[in-house]
């Protein structure tokens, strides 16, 4: 060995014990629970930073909890799992490192839980890729623009409220008229490479059906399916949301076109708003903190198209006693790309999917479908229109034939426009049929 060598040699060799030794000398960073209350736990003499991991209690026994306030010296934090267990006095120390998921082609076909642990009943995914739930947005300069077409299989979507790639929507409704079936259906009949699929705050028993019935093999193959249930805390329920669209950006960051489904974001918004009362916030609109409408555009811009892949988001949005304009719903709608509304007097009457077509857009129709396109969709929906202002006169039989050609067209072709906007939950969709059928339609109801 040369003199020159030797030194580089030594601090080599030495690197691990300096390492060890810093890291004795440093200030401690343990402190102890000082206070348990509502889902929280308050930790004095813990320095860390919002979004940091601290560990609860000793051993194997310690919890994982996230720092979600500061008060002075004291520091608020929720339990991943719960605070059963936890007592004043347990001792809590900062781990320097924040929420992480699983990444890569390894998670295709598994069911996880937010934290990345296997709900399959199978080995955890063998990946060595990890990423930080939380992420930035993209610069709003750097998105490529939205040009190209994403079919869902659904033949009233496709239609009527076309999606692109890398294009956000989201699906309201109130409970019970089909939201689930719907996002089977997209599940099933979508053209992207990769599906993610969020389920936050599902019912338990909900899960494995929507697995093995809605998704089934095929559907599942190609899908990475994240779950939080119902009797989860709102910490993890609130994680699976960011989780599921970490995993979505893994993948369009390797190029691939990604379906990101979220069911359902009332659900991720009450999470954050358990969460945030907890910690002290105050409620403003109906109840909500303000922080919900903050994280709400925080989760929903990171969808979109990126670099080199594209992640198309829809997501469900469960309006409170059918209104629309509830504050969760009008933040959401604000933000997306267009809305799909399903309509509780459609789904009683029969017809599924349920969706109310004239109430029902996409912001990104024009650039994305062909002028003979629009102008199909844009005259069924002026049979549509016409029909339901001319429903009452034709109930009551004072509607006079030849009084308006659009309501004579409307009626004359009312049962194969319910058949088209009609379909299966097996049933496929294929695009240029659906083009085909929409244009069969609106060239029998003659010029406009």
């Amino acid at each position: 060995m040369t003199r020159a060598t030797r030194p580089d040699t030594l601090r080599v060799l030495l690197a691990p014990r300096l390492a060890r030794a810093a890291e004795a000398a440093a200030p401690s960073r343990d402190g102890r629970v000082s206070a348990v209350v509502g889902l929280g736990v308050e930790v004095d003499g813990v320095r860390a930073a919002l979004g940091e991991i601290v560990l609860v209690g000793e051993g194997d026994d310690a919890v994982e909890a996230e720092v979600v306030a500061a008060h002075g010296t004291r520091l608020s934090c929720t339990p991943l799992h719960g605070t059963a267990g936890l007592a004043v006095g347990v001792t809590a120390r900062a781990t320097g490192a924040r929420a992480r998921v699983p990444l890569g082609r390894e998670l295709l076909g598994r069911v996880i839980d937010p934290t990345g642990a296997p709900l399959d009943g199978r080995p955890a995914p063998a990946t060595t890729a990890w990423g930080d739930v939380e992420a930035t947005a993209p610069s709003p300069l750097q998105r490529g623009r939205i040009t190209a077409r994403l079919p869902l299989g659904v033949r009233v979507l496709d239609a009527f409220t076309p999606v692109g790639r890398g294009q956000r929507i989201g699906v309201f409704a109130g409970s019970g008229v089909g939201k689930s079936s719907l996002l089977s259906m997209i599940t099933r009949n979508n053209e992207a490479a990769v599906t993610v699929i969020a389920l936050v705050g599902e019912r338990g028993r909900e899960v494995r059906q929507f697995v093995e019935d809605d998704l089934g093999p095929e559907g599942l193959a190609r899908s990475v399916v994240v779950v939080s249930t119902s009797d989860d805390p709102p910490l993890l329920r609130l994680r699976a949301a960011f989780a599921a669209t970490r995993i979505a950006e893994g993948f369009a960051a390797e190029g691939a076109d990604v379906v990101l489904l979220m069911d359902s974001l009332t659900r991720v918004a009450t999470a954050q708003r358990e969460v945030a009362l907890s910690a002290g916030e105050p409620p403003a609109t109906r109840g909500f903190p303000p922080s919900v409408f903050a994280m709400l555009p925080r989760l929903l811009e990171r969808a979109g198209p990126l670099a080199r892949g594209s992640i198309t988001g829809v997501y469900t949005v469960l309006v409170d006693g059918d209104d629309h304009n509830e504050p969760i719903a009008d933040a959401v709608r604000g933000v997306l790309d267009g809305h799909v509304v399903l309509s509780r007097a459609i789904a009683t009457a029969g017809r599924f999917p349920s969706v109310d077509v004239l109430g029902s857009i996409s912001r990104l129709a024009p650039h994305i479908s062909t002028p003979d396109e629009l102008a199909a969709a844009t005259r069924v929906r002026r049979l549509l229109a016409a029909h339901r202002d001319a429903r009452d006169l034709v109930e009551v039989g004072a509607y006079v034939a030849g009084s308006n050609a659009d309501v004579d067209a409307a009626l004359r072709l009312q049962e194969p426009v319910e058949v088209f906007c009609s379909q299966g939950l097996a049933e496929p969709a294929p695009l240029p049929d659906t083009v085909r059928a929409l244009r069969a339609i609106a060239d029998a109801a003659g010029p406009a």
